[in-house]
Formats: C-alpha cells, structure tokens, sequence
C-alpha cells in the first residue's frame, strides 16, 4: 500500500479551471501506474486519466483535450489539470496507484490500460471534492 493525498479541490464556477495534486512520501511514480478517478453522487468510479512509468498518458473521452496528468518525481506529486470545467466534471476526484501489471484469469494485464480498472488499483487516496457551478 502507498500512502496518497489529494489536493486542490473546491469550488469552481463552469468554463474555471482547477490543479490537483497528489503527494506520495515514496517513490511510488516510478514504480506504479499512477491514476486519477472520479465518482459523482449515485454513479460508478470513473478512471478518468493514468501515466505510467514510462510516461504513457491515457485519457476517458469524457475528459480528453480538457484535462491533464502529469507528475514531478522530485516532488513525489501527481497533478490533474483541468481546464473548460462543467457541471457534469463535479464530483469526488482520487489518485490512486497500481501495480504496473495484473493477473486474471491465469493471464497478465497492463493496469495502465483504458479503460481504468478500479478494482485493480490497490491504494488510493481520501478525494478531493471538485464543484462545478453555473
């Protein structure tokens, strides 16, 4: 397990822009498939965006051309830009870190893979509650 806070959440009002950043005390960025989720009242966690180690970046359609991971490893932070923010964008946002390969079925998984796999994610963070106003 990996310890992981989030930050930066709050209020925004629709078309503002918001940085999260999640701080690990390890290095976990160079050792983990790093992701960021969100889950809004009454519906599933949604992957929304991952990096890996090798710097492969992922995006759901829900979230591509707006938002953007990146991370700093001398910091040890993860960061999720998000830019044009809209009513549908509020809810509760998480990192979480991945081993970077699963098994199911007998068979290996990249976890890095879209769509994210929630359940394939073993540490995550508190959240940081995102709200988007008209």
């Amino acid at each position: 397990q990996v310890h992981l806070v989030e930050s930066g959440g709050g209020p925004v009002k629709s078309s503002g822009s918001l940085l999260l950043a999640c701080e690990s005390p390890e290095y976990t960025y160079r050792r983990h498939c790093m992701a960021w989720f969100r889950q809004a009242p009454g519906k599933e966690r949604e992957g929304i965006a991952f990096i890996d180690r090798e710097g492969e970046l992922g995006y759901a359609d829900s979230v591509k051309g707006r938002f953007t991971i990146s991370q700093d490893n001398t910091k040890n932070t993860l960061f999720l830009q998000m830019n044009n923010l809209n009513s549908e964008d509020t809810a509760m946002y998480y990192c979480a870190a991945g081993s970077r390969r699963y098994s199911s079925g007998g068979r290996l998984y990249t976890t890095c893979n879209l769509p994210l796999d929630a359940e394939v994610f073993g540490s995550w963070g508190p959240g940081t509650q995102v709200t988007v106003s008209p």
